[in-house]
């Protein structure tokens, strides 16, 4: 069986592809974040210094975002006992007690979670926690061979099934930004992580299309404003189409 989809690609360039017509959704019988709580990871001195304000920016659109109707969108993909619904930014911290290095892999994104989690710097694990880890400029992820700004743009996925995570690499390239200032760049990625990991926190089991993916493969590089942010399009079985 095939991996399933869990990054946002690269941004196509103008003609971008429309989405697929005939793409559902359909409920695996995973697990599914109702009430997420969001931590941020910063990593790297860089957020200490230039990339700073971006830091307090991200925040602000996590407590705004994670209260909005994008979350309310999400309602529809509910299960019976499972409401989804409003979620909250539990903690933030900036990691510097250990540097990235000019690449970082995913396994060592995962020790770098487990270890600040341990640590204390990041807040014990819930059945709703959802850690992102965000990297500053100049470091590349390597997801299993593939590197961002040359094959994807942000990922998510989950810990031995129960630690959630999304990792957002700096919108360094134009695949990445896509046209987009940076900080529009990193809400409309994070919007598109932050929805598929609600609804397909391990990725392929909770809401799934075997063709096209999760809900905002469907729709990627597509965004509207929710409030003053910028996110992306999510698709809807219900409105048979991205809204």
């Amino acid at each position: 069986m095939a991996a399933p989809i869990r990054i946002v690609p690269l941004h196509p360039g103008p003609a971008a592809a429309a989405p697929v017509a005939a793409a559902q959704l359909t409920y695996r019988g995973g697990p599914l974040l109702p009430t997420v709580a969001v931590v941020t990871a910063f990593w790297g001195d860089a957020w200490l210094a230039g990339e700073a304000p971006l830091v307090a920016r991200i925040n602000d659109f996590f407590n705004y975002i994670l209260n909005s109707e994008l979350i309310d969108q999400l309602s529809e993909y509910s299960v019976p006992g499972v409401d989804i619904g409003h979620g909250s930014l539990a903690a933030t911290a900036v990691i510097t007690d250990q540097k990235p290095g000019a690449s970082v892999s995913d396994a060592e994104i995962q020790v770098l979670i487990r270890s600040q989690i341990t640590g204390g710097a990041l807040p014990a694990t819930t059945p709703s926690s959802l850690y992102f880890i965000y990297l500053p400029p100049g470091v590349d992820v390597d997801l299993g061979g593939q590197l961002s700004c040359s094959n994807f743009c942000g990922y998510h996925d989950a810990i031995d099934g129960t630690v959630f995570y999304a990792v957002m690499p700096y919108p360094g390239c134009s695949g990445c930004v896509g046209g987009l200032h940076v900080l529009d760049a990193l809400t409309s990625t994070s919007s598109h992580e932050l929805c598929e990991a609600i609804t397909d926190p391990v990725p392929g089991t909770g809401w799934y299309d075997d063709s096209n993916g999760e809900i905002g493969d469907i729709c990627a590089w597509r965004s509207k404003k929710a409030g003053q942010w910028t996110v992306q399009l999510e698709w809807s079985n219900r409105n048979r189409g991205c809204i």
